[in-house]
């Protein structure tokens, strides 16, 4: 197969010699040689010498990523082979589990190949197409990975724009096709999947963790509040934490059944909760207004979300979002304060909550910390892949 060849400028040569993964324009000195997304690349220096081998495949982190380090090692079944099936068996305290059955697979770039990943719902699989270079190798990735698990049914979600758009159709690939909804386990809990219904199936695999420690620690007797709630799936783990009552709030008008259903497949009476259809800006000035304070809040929101009074962006807007949440929390009351923006790190977000309780005269302490966990593999070389952050705040 034809390879491009990349020159990279003199001072990243040694950012990708160090593993960097992710191929970036102003590390390239020949963009314009880049011409099909799929096309091997190879990264030179100007004297022609090997760097590492990758694809061309636009996303919004950039033009393609790194597969190997390695000269003479090619990009193909063999490659692949290797590095799905060294995921496969990292995972494999999680496919021996008996209280989770949906979890990732393979990550992308923490796995060995960026641009696309795998997600196990109960024997399940769903593949993430990111770019229109990684789909190029499809067929081989799929027959790798075929033969490597026992599948019940594989379905893709084609993640990459054409003319503006998102590619959705098309789900189903091979196998036999799962119940509509699909329950799945995670800890114990049961979640209701849609595998067929856009990019997103129901739930966020990345929050495990946050859900089980909100759920086993801090919810007993609470009053709770799930901001930008989506399907309920952390308002269901407090109320099996035995919180006192549960407040869902998210604008989506589909937010209210997909809550209700979660709540009843746990054996949760959902009329005993609150599951509020509504702009989360406008719920915050409402709850204010009428002095209403909650124990435990749950700020989760989208890197960016618009609504037609509000505009939303992680990187510029979360402090005063947050100042609106401490507002709303009982003294002594716990902020669980998430973010999955890869524009920022920790010690970013963490000012944030700083310069926020500065502003609102508050105190507080950080009781505990979360990024991804360990299915959502990723590697030191490039630490913007390990993208969520989370914040256990205590006001004082």
């Amino acid at each position: 197969m034809k390879e491009t060849k990349l020159i990279i400028k003199k001072n990243f040569i040694k950012k990708f010699k160090g593993g960097y993964p992710l191929i970036f324009k102003d590390a390239i000195l020949n963009i314009n040689d880049l011409k099909e997304e799929g096309d091997i690349v190879s990264l030179v220096d100007d004297q022609n010498k090997f760097i590492a081998r990758g694809y061309y495949g636009k996303q919004n982190k950039g033009y393609g990523w790194v597969l190997t380090l390695h000269e003479k090692e090619n990009i193909d079944e063999n490659l692949f082979l290797k590095k799905i099936k060294i995921a496969i068996e990292k995972r494999k305290s999680f496919y021996d589990s008996k209280d989770t059955n949906a979890f990732r697979v393979f990550n992308g770039e923490g796995d060995g190949i960026g641009g696309f990943t795998i997600d196990n719902f109960d024997g399940y699989y769903v593949i993430n197409w990111y770019s229109r270079g990684i789909y190029k190798f499809k067929e081989a990735i799929i027959k790798v990975f075929k033969s490597i698990v026992e599948y019940k049914g594989i379905y893709q979600k084609r993640r990459f724009d054409t003319n503006g758009m998102v590619i959705e159709e098309d789900s189903f690939i091979c196998g036999s096709e799962a119940d509509e909804p699909l329950i799945v386990k995670e800890n114990g809990v049961n979640f209701a999947i849609y595998l067929n219904e856009g990019a997103m199936v129901g739930v966020f695999l990345d929050q495990r963790e946050v859900r089980k420690a909100i759920r086993d620690q801090y919810c007993k007797g609470k009053t709770v509040l799930n901001t930008f709630s989506y399907t309920g799936a952390f308002s269901v783990f407090a109320a099996l934490g035995e919180a006192s009552k549960t407040t869902s709030v998210d604008l989506a008008n589909r937010s209210l059944s997909k809550t209700i259903e979660n709540f009843s497949i746990n054996n949760i009476d959902y009329e005993a909760q609150d599951i509020v259809v509504e702009d989360v800006f406008g719920y915050f000035k409402y709850a204010n207004k009428k002095n209403m304070k909650f124990d435990v809040v749950v700020l989760d929101p989208p890197s960016f979300a618009q609504s037609k009074k509000n505009r939303f962006s992680a990187a510029k807007d979360y402090k005063d979002l947050l100042k609106s949440i401490i507002e709303i929390t009982e003294r002594k009351g716990l902020i669980v304060a998430s973010t999955n923006c890869a524009t920022f790190d920790m010690k970013k977000f963490k000012e944030f909550i700083k310069q926020a309780f500065i502003e609102t005269g508050k105190k507080y302490e950080i009781l505990e910390e979360h990024n991804l966990p360990k299915d959502f593999a990723t590697i030191d070389s490039f630490p913007e892949g390990n993208y969520l952050k989370v914040v256990f705040i205590r006001i004082k």
